[in-house]
């Protein structure tokens, strides 16, 4: 029951935004006219979630994340880091093993947003 269960991503340009991911991920957006801000409805296979106009300020980068951040399972972290990287995105944390669990990372999307992506793998170390 105490799953992730919707997930919301900020951006100061949505569009530029909602075309990272979808190359990335491979994720569904669909323009939502229900709120006061620009919003995006966004479909994965598993999850749901939003892309929204973002309501202040991006922080500076050297103030760290001031937000839950969360991580998203991919078939292969490595092709998947060379898509983020060719979108523009950076490494916030290079790829780590978790022991006999999986491959782990962080990455910065375009408008300096944290996420992670994991891969399992129970020959990480």
């Amino acid at each position: 029951m105490n799953t992730l269960g919707y997930f919301e991503i900020q951006s100061s340009d949505p569009k530029r935004d909602v075309n990272f991911y979808q190359t990335v991920f491979g994720w569904k957006f669909e323009k939502q006219e229900f709120a006061p801000i620009e919003y995006y409805q966004i479909k994965t296979e598993t999850l749901s979630g939003g892309l929204l106009k973002r309501p202040m300020k991006t922080p500076p980068m050297e103030f760290g994340t001031n937000a839950f951040t969360c991580s998203f399972q991919v078939a292969d972290f490595d092709a998947t880091a060379k898509k983020i990287m060719d979108m523009g995105g950076q490494v916030a944390m290079p790829k780590f093993g978790v022991k006999n669990q999986r491959w782990q990372g962080y990455f910065i999307d375009l408008d300096n947003n944290v996420f992670g992506i994991f891969e399992l793998n129970e020959n990480a170390n």
